[in-house]
């Protein structure tokens, strides 16, 4: 009140308040300097290896002076080791400081070491390594200072103790055991022998839990070696029982590094139990006992040597197939180049009379065909004086095999002496058969009237078929309970070659737009954990991950090299078989035109290439492994195995399938699912729920399309009618199935697709991408059989090349199968828990078993399509009119 009296007055109050401030200030310095009178400083001489017991307060101040001799060619460690022996300690924390020639460390005990959700966990007993400046001498004596204080009028009761650490220098391939603590963290100095440039550092334990860290980090002070700062610097990764790291000399420019192990304070980043949540903010939580025994040894890495004689065994691997590919074309070559001869030859008769025979048997057979059929259908009887010309004329018509078609009579005799290809299957009369499998004899104007030098742009797809009468007709054939591959093979086959050669172009402008961007996303990756050092992004295996230039585990992107040689390989391969066939129907080749499973090679080609797409998508994966980029490395797998199923079906169905457009958007949705289910499917069970119901969906749309062979609608009617066809055929009459050989398929497709689903519904797998696969794999194998198990019955033979090819390959993805089961890392867990699966390189010191499955896997993939290539070889001779559909 005084003083807010006095400023009513001017002057005079100004100069009141200033004189009041500066008597306050004056009380405050007075009384600051009687209590810095009164605070005691003590400074003591001490010694390494002894315990000193001492009390501190606020009053006074302790400060350990301790000496030593640092020599240039031996390192050894210094330890300090605190204890506050005093109750209460949390609430008057005694402060540490420890002054060295070039560092400064500090710290508080009891430390408070902070968790999740700002646990607060104290520690009073402390043990920390000084940091070991460099010395320029060959011998010199440090000094260094231990200041104790406190802030607390309350004395404080503490042990302080200095030790030497004489195994801090680590040995090349010797281990040597510790134990480590949230608060008495452990590190040591490792320097780079002659000779060696890459070292791998491994940090083992029995014991799963604490969880704790290790680190590599250069040579300078301060060194991070707690909870809270270890990832500031250097290469890290977390661990249960096992971390490795490999280290580059040309890393560090000292040529050694600091190991450094820091136990954590809770186990929630290895996947261990995460504690309860404290019921008041600032509440100490008792940690407990987290003391850990580990191990650490160093050794050297591979050397330069190996890393060539891996590139040269995997190049050799696979240049071999292309040597073997070869050798099988040059033999194949020469077989057929003596059968030709053989057959167009005789010893008895000249190569003109050959073709003169083979030209008028052949015209007066097609002739007298084409009069039985006309009587036939006129009359059944009239079949047996039919038979008397076919059997005068078919003994001469088997001189000359319908492989060409005959354009004049000297047309066989310029063919016998240039060698061309004939057929090896003799005329089999059609008029034989079912009625069922009846073959329609075309034209030899209707096959080849148009010119084949056309321009396959001005044909398209859509001026067949549009008519209602075709439609019709469409229905008539497809709807037949016994099918051939000739009713099924009626588009002319410039269209269809342009509609399946869209596979290819689609498949290879997908592969550029999906994998431009996926490179540049892996090259941030590998570039964000070398500047981090955060190794817990990528689950690698780190026991046998060798690093080459900036990526971390060349070893694994260099094992995908196999999909792609061999992908190309297939392309090879793919391409000659489809110039001959060009050339055969350039020469209007009977065969070709009208013999064998119709030759569309688009699928093939598309197959190639999702093979060399998935060795490199499957590379950059392997740049840096994780759950956020694993569909790089199942995109295309979907792909091939889609692509797999389309050919098997697109053999014996050529005009009713998939078209690219179709097939390629209904993979997309795959892949979407995979991205959803990979982001969202986690314990999801709702997702899990929608994703169950929507395949079994599909499994129903897809089994009534391929039964009904398209020859259905989804429409507002399609109720009424499935409720017609139960009263129908269930209720008012039971009668069995019309297609009994697709309904087995589809039965037991149905089977194993919903018992997928089912599983999925209980069991709820967190790798959903790998589950999609196994979908995809599992029907493809069902279809696969089903088609092998048809061939045999309805009396095809698999020759000799695809029966290597199934032999060969169902070997090969067993054993593949066996590597891959192995489980080197896993992003399901944590990268603390995937590192316990890690193993040891066991080829050339080099590859793993996941390299090992690149390997393999990629040889089975590609005989698998040469299974797919190959096994209707026995077919090229057969009319289609005798190749039963199923």
């Amino acid at each position: 009140m005084v003083l807010r009296s006095c400023c009513k007055f001017g002057p005079v109050s100004v100069l009141f308040r200033l004189g009041y401030v500066a008597l306050l200030l004056l009380c405050v310095t007075h009384l600051r300097c009687a209590r810095a009178e009164n605070k005691t400083v003590v400074q003591k001489y001490a010694e390494f290896d002894v315990t000193y017991n001492d009390t501190v307060t606020s009053d006074n101040q302790t400060i350990y002076a301790f000496n030593h001799t640092v020599s240039r060619n031996k390192t050894e460690g210094v330890r300090v080791t605190v204890d506050v022996l005093s109750e209460g300690a949390e609430s008057s924390p005694i402060l540490f400081v420890v002054r060295q020639k070039q560092a400064v460390l500090s710290f508080q005990v009891p430390l408070i070491l902070r968790g999740l959700y700002q646990r607060k966990y104290p520690y009073a007993h402390v043990g920390r390594t000084l940091c070991q400046p460099p010395t320029r001498t060959l011998s010199e004596t440090q000094y260094f200072f231990v200041d104790v204080s406190t802030l607390s009028n309350l004395g404080t009761h503490y042990q302080l103790r200095i030790s030497r650490v004489d195994s801090f220098t680590l040995h090349t391939d010797k281990k040597f055991s510790f134990t480590a603590s949230p608060s008495q963290p452990q590190y040591f100095k490792y320097v780079f022998p002659d000779g060696v440039d890459t070292a791998i550092v491994k940090v083992n334990s029995e014991m799963t839990f604490p969880c704790s860290v290790m680190s590599i980090q250069d040579i300078q002070c301060p060194v991070y070696d707690l909870d809270n700062n270890v990832a500031f610097i250097g290469m890290y990764q977390t661990m249960t029982k096992t971390a490795a790291i490999t280290v580059q000399r040309k890393d560090f420019p000292s040529n050694s590094f600091y190991v450094v192990v820091v136990v954590k304070t809770e186990d929630e980043a290895c996947g261990g139990p995460l504690r309860f949540y404290p019921l008041r903010p600032d509440e100490l939580i008792d940690a407990g006992n987290r003391s850990k025994t580990l191990d650490v040894v160093v050794s050297p890495a591979i050397s330069s040597d190996v890393y060539v004689m891996g590139m040269l065994f995997c190049l050799g691997i696979f240049l071999s197939f292309y040597l073997l590919t070869f050798l099988v074309a040059c033999v194949e070559n020469k077989r057929m180049h003596r059968r030709r001869e053989g057959l167009l030859n005789p010893a008895d008769m000249s190569p003109a009379e050959t073709g003169l025979l083979i030209y008028f048997s052949r015209y007066f057979s097609r002739f007298s065909m084409s009069l039985c059929v006309e009587f036939v259908s006129l009359s059944p009887h009239a079949f047996s004086p039919c038979f008397l010309p076919m059997l005068l004329f078919g003994s001469a018509s088997l001189l000359g095999k319908p492989g060409v078609t005959p354009v004049s009579p000297y047309e066989y005799g310029s063919f016998a002496d240039n060698g061309s290809t004939l057929s090896s299957e003799a005329i089999t009369d059609s008029i034989a058969s079912d009625a069922n499998y009846g073959y329609m004899e075309r034209s030899l104007e209707s096959v080849t009237g148009r010119s084949r030098q056309e321009s396959l742009s001005s044909i398209e797809e859509d001026d067949y078929d549009t008519l209602a009468d075709i439609d019709s007709d469409k229905n008539i054939v497809r709807t037949k309970k016994y099918l051939c591959v000739s009713d099924l093979a009626r588009k002319d086959k410039r269209v269809l070659s342009k509609k399946y050669q869209i596979y290819f172009w689609n498949i290879a402008t997908i592969g550029v737009f999906y994998a431009l961007p996926v490179i540049q996303l892996v090259i941030t990756y590998q570039t964000v954990v070398n500047v981090t050092g955060n190794q817990d992004i990528c689950y690698y295996n780190f026991l046998c991950a060798h690093p080459l230039g900036n990526l971390s585990a060349f070893n694994n992107i260099l094992s995908n090299l196999g999909y792609v040689m061999l992908g190309l390989l297939f392309l090879l391969i793919v391409l000659q078989r489809d110039i001959i066939h060009s050339r055969a129907l350039d020469r209007n080749d009977l065969n070709a035109l009208e013999c064998g499973i119709p030759k569309h090679f688009g699928l093939f080609y598309a197959m190639g290439t999702a093979l060399m797409m998935e060795g490199l998508l499957s590379a950059c994966y392997h740049v840096c492994p994780n759950y956020t980029n694993f569909q790089f490395d199942t995109s295309f797998m979907y792909m091939i195995a889609g692509l797999c199923v389309l050919k098997l079906y697109q053999k014996r169905h050529p005009d009713i399938n998939a078209s690219a457009y179709t097939a390629y958007a209904c993979l997309a949705a795959v892949i979407f699912f995979s991205v959803l289910g990979v982001v969202f499917g986690k314990g999801n069970m709702v997702f899990w729920i929608i994703f169950s119901v929507l395949h079994i969906l599909a499994t129903m749309l897809l089994s009534t399309q391929l039964y009904y062979m398209g020859r259905w609608r989804l429409d507002s009617g399609i109720l009424r009618r499935i409720v017609y066809v139960i009263y129908t055929d269930c209720i008012r009459q039971c009668s069995g199935p019309m297609y009994i050989d697709r309904m087995v398929l589809l039965v037991m497709g149905n089977i194993v697709n919903w018992s997928l689903a089912a599983y999925g519904l209980l069991k709820t797998p967190n790798d959903f991408a790998s589950y999609l696969l196994a979908i995809a794999i599992c029907n493809l194998l069902l279809y696969f059989a089903f088609y092998i198990i048809m061939k045999l019955r309805s009396g095809e033979r698999i020759q000799c090349m695809a029966m290597v090819c199934i032999l060969f390959t169902a070997v090969v993805w067993g054993f593949a199968l066996f590597f891959f089961f192995q489980g080197l890392s896993t992003w399901q867990k944590t990268p603390a828990e995937s590192r316990e699966h890690n193993r040891d390189c066991i080829v050339l010191s080099f590859f793993d078993d996941h390299d090992i499955w690149h390997f393999l896997s990629s040889i089975a993939m590609f005989g698998s399509f040469l299974v797919l290539l190959t096994m209707d070889d026995d077919l090229d001779d057969v009319q289609r009119d005798k190749i039963f559909v199923f």
